[in-house]
């Protein structure tokens, strides 16, 4: 089993600064789409926080890159393509496995820049974009999810199953240490030095239980096996989200 960091949503490169928490609620703010989208920041209800966390260069009637798409259902897809995907697929990520979506949040009381989990996706089916039958193509397309819409890469996929994107702020899907950086992170006492991929270098894990994240990426995928710690860990931190 697997479980992926997988790095989401506006930061200082894309869109231009953090996403918000507002009334306790982090509104993950899908980075700016150029194409291949048929969403607007504000068919989602997000134009003011998007005009707002990029000093208006972004607003309601610009186009996002929905993507992960939580589903009324209960359900999630993600897409990936290009050279992250190529890590996913080289790491053998597929059904069974976890994505902890996390992206970069300003806090609500403080203005103090964070990394934080706002969603989840347990994945049930990886979808190959290339090879898949047309009638799955076109109801995801008819989800309006944009790697459905146009391929973004030889090897698009989109990974589909059980997903929820978080109602609340939870100490514990918190990853910054208190005060920051946002890169330096609190990591649980399972993940160690060699398993976390992209995290190889072991001046990257620092004593007293933290991690200094790599500053770029987007998916970091820790083998955890059968193990029993990280499996109570994603546990807590699946409950923590369902339950707000």
């Amino acid at each position: 089993m697997r479980i992926i960091l997988s790095r989401k949503g506006f930061d200082s490169t894309s869109g231009g600064g953090p996403s918000p928490i507002i009334g306790g609620r982090p509104l993950s703010l899908p980075i700016p789409a150029a194409e291949h989208s048929r969403t607007t920041y504000g068919a989602l209800g997000l134009g003011e926080h998007a005009a707002r966390a990029s000093r208006g260069r972004i607003g309601a009637g610009d186009h996002c890159h929905h993507d992960p798409m939580f589903l009324a259902d209960g359900t999630c897809l993600f897409g990936q393509c290009g050279a992250a995907q190529t890590h996913l697929a080289n790491r053998g990520v597929g059904g069974g496995d976890v994505f902890l979506f996390f992206g970069l949040f300003r806090d609500e009381d403080t203005g103090e820049p964070h990394h934080r989990i706002f969603g989840y996706l347990e994945v049930e089916r990886r979808i190959d974009l290339a090879s898949c039958d047309a009638v799955t193509l076109a109801g995801l397309r008819d989800q309006g999810h944009p790697h459905a819409i146009a391929m973004h890469g030889r090897n698009d996929a989109i990974y589909s199953g059980r997903g929820r994107e978080v109602g609340g702020a939870p100490h514990l899907l918190r990853l910054t240490v208190p005060g920051g950086p946002p890169s330096l992170w609190r990591r649980p006492v399972w993940l160690r030095c060699g398993g976390l991929s992209y995290h190889d270098r072991t001046d990257r894990w620092l004593p007293g239980g933290r991690l200094r994240a790599v500053s770029r990426g987007q998916e970091f995928v820790a083998e955890i096996g059968r193990r029993k710690a990280p499996r109570e860990w994603l546990a807590r931190v699946i409950a923590a989200i369902e339950a707000s």
